[in-house]
């Protein structure tokens, strides 16, 4: 078994996992400190044996286990305590049995509702099941919420608390709760999938096996509400956004923008798939920011060339979105739909206002935008400066190699 391979099958199967165990088990923090366990022998074990035919149920026996080593083990600790205390011990903590044969059931979807569950404030449903579900790191978190990497640790850690405390029953919502819980999980999808397609750190541009997972979640989700519009438009984005990987980095992992990219290697299938998904769900209304964003990405994909980009309706879309989702985000993507449908000085007079914004102060989207703009207006020099400023804040190293080299054009 190959690194790679390894990593991927174990990235696919460690939420299963952990939702298997808190599903039969209970005790969330702590199975999910098992399945870590058991993912870290899985590592070392895997690449010198073959991998075991049922790979889920040989993880979630050796995760059994060493939950049920932990139970015991805390047991054990809180008897010497009440002993003395001369309290009894709660019937909740007393260790599990390992020997329950695992269920074929992907317990992935449930372990994402469970995450979203409305005593978690939204802020926690989504770092937390980023976490569980999407494996990712907190320092990755923290940058999609533009936040310290110390606050999200917090954050995380207070969420799993909570759920310990709370006693929060491991299954799918009350029907009654369903529309606010789908709210949280499709914005932890989003960010999950966007992960994948831009890396916030590291050494690649592109982890497209979370946006793999997410479009699989995604697929999920819709399966169980195939006529929630914002459902389908979260999709249909995805599906026309993960169409253009393949052309957005060059064969030694170099970032190539939209603008340059050969769109003969953009997925005819993904694009056409979500091109019908987001004519579906626009009709249906109220129209929500997901479909408004596919919508955008439609525009991109269906244009010819980047010169034939149709920059006025992408605006226009833009306007409506702002609407709807007045996010620092949205408004940087505004004044460059600005930018190029009337002229760069008119987006750089938007971004003006945006640079009080405290929460994209460090981002290095904000630069780097501002960077761009400067070089469309033909001031040199100070798109060189931004642009290496950009490079500065940016957590991941292709976006840096290609922010400095932009800044090096133009020396």
């Amino acid at each position: 078994m190959t690194a790679s391979v390894g990593e991927g099958l174990l990235r696919e199967l460690a939420p299963q996992v952990l939702g298997a165990l808190v599903r039969r088990y209970g005790h969330f923090g702590t199975a999910e400190d098992a399945v870590q366990e058991a993912l870290l022998a899985a590592s070392a074990q895997w690449p010198e044996e073959d991998v075991p035919g049922n790979p889920r149920a040989w993880l979630i026996t050796v995760a059994s286990r060493r939950l049920t080593d932990l139970l015991r083990a805390e047991q054990a600790r809180r008897r010497r305590e009440d002993a003395v205390a001369g309290r009894r011990l709660p019937e909740e903590w007393l260790a599990p049995p390992a020997d329950r044969p695992p269920q074929d059931a992907d317990d992935t979807l449930v372990l994402l509702f469970m995450c979203c569950h409305p005593s978690l404030s939204a802020a926690s449903q989504i770092a937390l099941t980023l976490r569980a579900v999407g494996g990712l790191s907190t320092a990755e978190i923290a940058r999609a919420f533009l936040v310290p990497e110390s606050t999200m640790a917090r954050r995380v850690s207070r969420a799993k608390q909570r759920i310990k405390d709370s006693g929060i029953p491991f299954g799918p919502p009350p029907r009654k709760d369903w529309d606010a819980r789908l709210r949280a999980v499709l914005h932890v999808l989003y960010l999950v999938f966007n992960e994948g397609y831009a890396s916030t750190s590291g050494p690649l541009l592109r982890r497209d096996e979370l946006s793999a997972e997410a479009i699989r979640l995604t697929r999920l989700v819709r399966r169980l509400v195939p006529d929630d519009p914002e459902v389908t438009g979260l999709l249909a984005l995805m599906l026309l956004t993960h169409a253009r990987r393949a052309a957005r980095t060059t064969p030694d992992g170099k970032l190539v923008p939209m603008a340059e990219q050969d769109r003969a290697l953009w997925d005819a299938g993904l694009i056409a798939e979500g091109v019908a998904l987001v004519s579906e769900a626009l009709p249906r209304g109220p129209t929500g920011p997901y479909q408004i964003q596919a919508a955008i990405a439609a525009v991109h994909d269906e244009a010819p060339s980047a010169a034939e980009t149709d920059w006025p309706q992408i605006l226009a879309l833009y306007e409506v979105l702002l609407r709807v989702s007045d996010t620092p985000v949205v408004r940087l993507n505004h004044a460059v739909a600005v930018a190029m449908a009337r002229g760069p000085e008119e987006g750089l007079d938007l971004l003006a206002g945006l640079e009080k914004d405290e929460r994209l102060a460090e981002d290095h989207r904000a630069h780097a935008v501002r960077a761009h703009l400067l070089e469309m207006a033909g001031r040199g020099d100070a798109a060189r400066e931004a642009y290496r400023q950009a490079a500065r804040r940016a957590g991941s190293i292709p976006q840096q190699r290609y922010l400095n080299t932009r800044a090096a054009r133009l020396a």
